[in-house]
């Protein structure tokens, strides 16, 4: 079985492209299954499986960063879709956090980026890109020629990944996306988080409310100068 795991900022396109290339899949005859972390609200799975006939599933992160919770039930996700005799699970996190990776070394690690959202986007949203195995940048029907080729050049300073430009509304360049997927490894029976994830757990992450990095013990770091342990 192949998973994709799908990242990206809110807004960016990421269910139109996973609907296209579902659509792609489905009449080829592959046997597809669908898993959406959110952190409060969600309706794709329902849209897949309505228009597509496809398993699904949608958990709520909560509490939890989605980066978190999607190392937490990877396991069972991919457990469920190996019972319904799955070729091709696809994930599609939210992916909120941009310290942490949410994808797995194994799985094929797509994140989605839109051309209209800023030149600098491809330089703040770290590991999401970082680690990623390949770029889909969409909407490119809604900037220039120049805005593109600059966007383009942006993510790949921040990151050595195969890029796929798309108009994902009207299908213009799915075909490639496919062959990506297509071409990817199944999934191994050891699964590893692809990258470091960040130093530690923070005060704040456990609940704490003070403001002040002298209320807090762990990493912490003050307005001026670097970050530094402090014992409790």
């Amino acid at each position: 079985m192949k998973v994709l795991i799908c990242a990206g900022p809110p807004t960016s396109g990421k269910t139109t492209v996973l609907k296209q290339v579902v659509k792609k899949f489905k009449d080829e005859g592959k046997r597809l299954a669908y898993i959406k972390i959110d952190v409060q609200f969600t309706e794709e799975d329902e849209v897949f499986r309505k228009q597509f006939d496809i398993p699904t599933k949608k958990v709520y992160s909560g509490e939890l960063c989605p980066d978190h919770c999607n190392v937490m039930i990877m396991g069972d996700a991919i457990h469920w879709a190996m019972e319904n005799n799955t070729d091709i699970l696809f994930v599609e996190t939210a992916g909120l956090c941009l310290r942490c990776s949410p994808y797995v070394e194994s799985a094929l690690g797509m994140v989605v980026l839109e051309a209209t959202s800023g030149m600098n986007l491809p330089k703040k949203i770290g590991p999401l890109l970082g680690l990623a195995d390949v770029a889909i940048i969409t909407k490119i029907d809604l900037v220039s020629q120049a805005e593109r080729e600059v966007f383009r050049a942006n993510v790949l300073k921040a990151s050595k990944v195969d890029i796929i430009e798309t108009d994902a509304l009207h299908g213009i360049n799915i075909g490639r996306i496919v062959k990506r997927i297509n071409d990817a490894n199944d999934i191994s029976d050891s699964l590893l988080l692809k990258g470091n994830p960040p130093v530690g757990v923070c005060t704040i992450c456990v609940g704490k409310k003070e403001i002040g990095w002298q209320k807090h013990f762990g990493v912490v770091r003050p307005l001026e100068g670097d970050v530094f342990y402090r014992g409790e």
